[in-house]
């Protein structure tokens, strides 16, 4: 996972778990085919081309190499993977900034999308004017995501994480909560105070040794990616300070956790891990990719146990865009392989294999996508759910410290709470320790 930031880890934690069992693959080169490895021209007279990745995005694991390979047997694919996003964006930064040292496909993740949207759009080609790309092909927030104000779009979105909240149906019904999950949505309908307000009723009658959520981090997490406008404003400023949507956020996130109503861990990490494992929470923020990270570190008896609601409201948690760098030497080739990965039915084989879900509004339609099940969630329409939550979350600005910001509001502000500080000392660290963090 992309230690140490919780909005940076998604990716890699999708590439963890999302494949159950498919390893993250660090720091190495490999192929689409197994035969042998070639430069940019292939080796046999093939044109390769490089993907350089952080974690494990997938598109080998579903077959999509292979597959376009055969579609266009004068290409060889071959992906360069660095396990974490951390280790992987630093290096991409300085290789778009002195224009060497690029692969021919760059994936970046949405937590950096505006700093490289911002400041690196000048070397990375408009994948608006690629042949059959189109931009009510994307959902309408995704693709102004990586589109620059004079209009030049640098990356197509390969998938996003719609919010949902995933929840053990065994102990809200232990703890006298309903079950169904239209009427556990119908709980904190529109509200995020309600949703602590059905913590509050859980813990009642909550089983031993269980907290109502996970942890604070997920939460607040989770509120702030309903928020159409969080830490920047529209203009570029950074306002996380000022915005009251943030303060209230933290605000309530630290009410429960104060109240006793959320873990005491930090997610992804080995505490946190073992609370899935011994069923210790009820309910956790979840975007798609999520499921596979539970089921990775559930106990078999958990399967059908879990269901997904809908949340107070919609959010984004997770996304990758790929970008093709003009500095390359098949630059069109490369964008032809962009254009085709990121086309609907590869983004509904994706969501099936690897559990990304589609930032393509039309592969929700496809069976893959629309008849979509898990094992932890039994027969949940779990593909209609996503759905319909990608469709609703609002176009927010991202700016280009967003995960320090994010980073220092959780690790370093409500989960204090969790260890004795007050909402107020908590907020204080916290805020401390971003303007330290943004000044370097």
């Amino acid at each position: 996972m992309r230690a140490p930031t919780r909005f940076a880890r998604r990716t890699t934690v999708v590439a963890a778990v999302a494949a159950l069992g498919a390893g993250l693959l660090a720091g190495c080169a490999d192929d689409g085919d197994d035969g042998d490895e070639g430069s940019s021209s292939g080796g046999s007279g093939k044109t390769t081309i490089t993907l350089g990745l952080f974690g494990t995005q997938g598109f080998k694991e579903a077959g999509l190499y292979k597959e376009y390979e055969k579609l266009n047997p004068d290409i060889k694919i071959a992906e360069n993977v660095v396990e974490r996003n951390e280790n992987y964006y630093p290096p991409l930064l300085n290789h778009l900034t002195t224009g060497s040292g690029l692969q021919d496909i760059q994936a970046v993740e949405v937590g950096n999308i505006a700093e490289i949207t911002e400041t690196q759009a000048s070397k990375l080609m408009d994948m608006s004017k690629v042949e059959g790309v189109q931009a009510s092909g994307w959902l309408d927030w995704k693709w102004k995501q990586a589109t620059t104000k004079d209009g030049q779009t640098i990356g197509l979105g390969t998938d996003i994480g719609p919010m949902a909240i995933c929840y053990r149906k065994d102990l809200f019904e232990a703890a006298g909560l309903p079950t169904d999950r239209e009427e556990v949505g119908k709980l904190w309908a529109g509200d995020w105070e309600k949703f602590v307000q059905a913590g509050q009723t859980y813990k009642k009658k909550a089983p031993k040794g269980t907290t109502f959520v996970d942890s604070p981090g997920g939460m607040l997490n989770a509120i702030l990616s309903s928020e159409s406008e969080k830490f920047y404003d529209s203009s570029g400023e950074v306002v996380y300070k000022s915005n009251p949507a943030v303060k209230a956020a933290f605000d309530l996130t630290a009410k429960a956790a104060e109240e006793g109503l959320t873990g005491k861990q930090t997610q992804f990490q080995p505490a946190w891990n073992t609370t899935i494992a011994n069923s210790k929470f009820a309910a956790m923020s979840c975007p798609p990719w999520m499921l596979g990270y539970i089921k990775g570190q559930s106990k078999p008896e958990a399967a059908g146990k879990w269901d997904v609601a809908v949340p107070p409201k919609v959010g984004n948690w997770g996304g990758t865009f790929l970008t093709v760098p003009k500095s390359g030497k098949n630059t069109e080739e490369a964008a032809k392989l962009v254009a085709w990965l990121t086309a609907p039915e590869q983004q509904a084989k994706l969501f099936s294999v690897q559990g990304s879900f589609p930032s393509a509004p039309a592969a929700y339609d496809l069976p893959l996508v629309k008849n979509a099940k898990n094992d932890m969630t039994g027969e949940a329409p779990i593909g209609e759910i996503f759905a319909q939550a990608a469709k609703d979350i609002p176009v927010q600005v991202i700016g280009p410290k967003d995960q320090i910001i994010q980073q220092g509001l959780t690790d370093n502000g409500v989960i204090l709470v969790t260890q004795g500080k007050s909402p107020e000392d908590a907020w204080e660290t916290a805020t401390k320790t971003i303007d330290n963090n943004l000044e370097k």
